[in-house]
């Protein structure tokens, strides 16, 4: 009676474990398809995940990769129609990319990603897309891991911004990744040096691995040039820590 009650539990558990591997191969064959499912093309050879974000279409990044109705679709057809009567589609997209920067700066969110949304329609292989798309999906929707992933893929694409590195580093800072917002923005200040953004988030990068006398010599570079709100705060806090007189 033992015997049969032993080799009864034996059964059982070769079958649990048999079970469990089962499931295990079956949730990673389901990551692994979902993972490959979640990449779309959205220029010619450049792809990124496929993330939607609690607003409207149109206030998304590539208006959130929804299925566009036939009315949407015209619409989407007559604009680029009537873009190409105005001359060129670049140049139409220059103007759209100017425009989204132009409301990211006034923190105008929604109408900052139609503008980028229109300029993707009609040039969608344009870096200035990906890092207003980029700079929206962290300063909007928090999420930073997916703005790190549209900045790399700006930083590949043509008609780079020269703010691009400045402005991947300020993120890399967020993300709590200060050597690496350091290498990046020591170049964006030699890409933009009058941009005092850039300047700012160098003397935080320099002052959190432990190099305050570049920070305060930042600092004084930033203290020359004009300052967004944002970075006024940020550049009295790097005083304030570094010790800066």
């Amino acid at each position: 009676m033992l015997r049969q009650e032993g080799a009864r539990r034996k059964q059982v558990q070769t079958m649990r474990r048999h079970m469990t591997r089962w499931l295990l191969a079956l949730a990673l064959l389901g990551m692994t398809n979902a993972a490959r499912a979640e990449m779309v093309e959205v220029a010619p050879g450049v792809t990124v995940t496929k993330k939607t974000f609690p607003a409207r279409m149109d206030e998304q990044p590539f208006y959130g990769f929804a299925e566009k109705t036939a009315e949407q679709q015209k619409t989407d057809a007559d604009f680029l129609a009537e873009s190409d009567k105005m001359g060129s589609r670049e140049a139409v997209s220059a103007a759209a990319i100017e425009r989204g920067w132009g409301h990211l700066d006034r923190g105008n969110f929604p109408e900052a990603t139609k503008r980028f949304n229109q300029a993707w329609l009609l040039a969608p292989e344009r870096s200035a897309i990906y890092q207003g798309f980029a700079v929206i999906s962290a300063a909007r929707f928090g999420d930073l891991e997916y703005a790190d992933e549209l900045f790399k893929v700006a930083l590949r694409q043509p008609k780079q911004r020269r703010t691009l590195k400045a402005d991947y580093g300020r993120l890399l800072l967020k993300a709590k990744r200060p050597a690496a917002a350091k290498a990046i923005l020591e170049e964006g200040v030699r890409d933009a040096p009058d941009f005092a953004d850039g300047w700012v988030s160098l003397g935080l990068a320099r002052l959190q691995t432990g190099d305050a006398a570049g920070a305060c010599a930042a600092a004084g570079e930033a203290n020359k040039l004009k300052l967004s709100r944002g970075a006024m705060i940020d550049l009295l806090l790097l005083k304030r820590q570094g010790a800066c007189h």
